[in-house]
């Protein structure tokens, strides 16, 4: 019958820790299984993630080029001949159009974007367009079919 003070591990089941750099006897004195000389052998060797072995590391070895402008800003773009075809399909039925119309009619999907009217396309509809910014183009075309151009 086995008591609990009796019980012990297996045979085979339990490793000793390797103990290096304890002297000769040991079998794992002298250079700790680190192998004869190099960096990797010595103390305090730290390998950084990115160290490619002395060759020139990628980050450098790959051209860098262009910036990006912090002050850029992007539009929601529609042009005029877009507004046309809407018209013309039905699906828009307003005069007076601005951003937050567009948006809510799913026509413009981005939200925190200014609105931008371009030139492309042909207009007959009179419109009353609200937006942030126009082409020179958009207005000649919004003005000519009788509407209006009304920046923000």
């Amino acid at each position: 019958m086995d008591i609990l003070s009796n019980l012990k591990y297996a045979e085979g089941s339990r490793k000793k820790k390797k103990r290096v750099g304890r002297g000769q006897g040991s079998g794992f004195g002298g250079t700790s299984t680190r192998g004869e000389n190099g960096a990797k052998s010595r103390s305090g060797y730290k390998n950084r993630a990115w160290f490619e072995g002395g060759q020139m590391p990628l980050q450098r070895r790959v051209p860098k080029f262009g910036f990006k402008n912090i002050n850029r800003v992007d539009y929601n773009v529609i042009n005029v001949g877009d507004l046309q075809k809407l018209i013309d399909s039905g699906k828009l039925k307003e005069t007076s159009l601005n951003l937050e119309f567009l948006l809510k009619n799913s026509f413009l999907k981005i939200k925190n974007r200014p609105l931008k009217i371009l030139g492309n396309g042909e207009l007959k509809a009179k419109l009353e367009i609200s937006a942030n910014s126009f082409s020179k183009t958009a207005v000649e075309k919004i003005e000519s079919a009788g509407g209006k151009a009304i920046k923000i």
